[in-house]
């Protein structure tokens, strides 16, 4: 889950230093360019749906049998990092088209 939260930090703050900037120049275009900041709210809820599901698989052990072995333990691992990897990656991509897409909007030349 934090690497979700960190790829939806950094598209929020990317994404919401072009707004700020552009609410001083152009206040009327804020409320256009809040869509990349609401995918980084999404972002983050795929993150917990995937650590629901994950702990929603684990059993507590039963007497001296445990039912959480290595193969699980690593599949759940592999499952988590695949799921926050992307969204990390998902969340600085969206950060850099959400920032160029707001630049774009008001005419910055930066």
């Amino acid at each position: 889950m934090a690497f979700h939260y960190l790829g939806a930090v950094h598209d929020t703050a990317k994404t919401g230093v072009g707004i700020v900037s552009m609410g001083v120049m152009r206040p009327d275009l804020t409320m256009h360019n809040i869509i990349p900041v609401v995918m980084a709210g999404v972002l983050s809820i795929y993150g917990l749906i995937v650590a629901v599901i994950i702990k929603g698989s684990i059993d507590p052990p039963n007497g001296n049998a445990p039912k959480y072995g290595s193969y699980t333990g690593f599949a759940h691992l592999a499952a988590g990092l695949c799921c926050g990897l992307s969204g990390l990656a998902a969340g600085m991509a969206i950060g850099e088209v959400g920032d160029a897409g707001v630049c774009v909007r008001w005419g910055c030349t930066a």
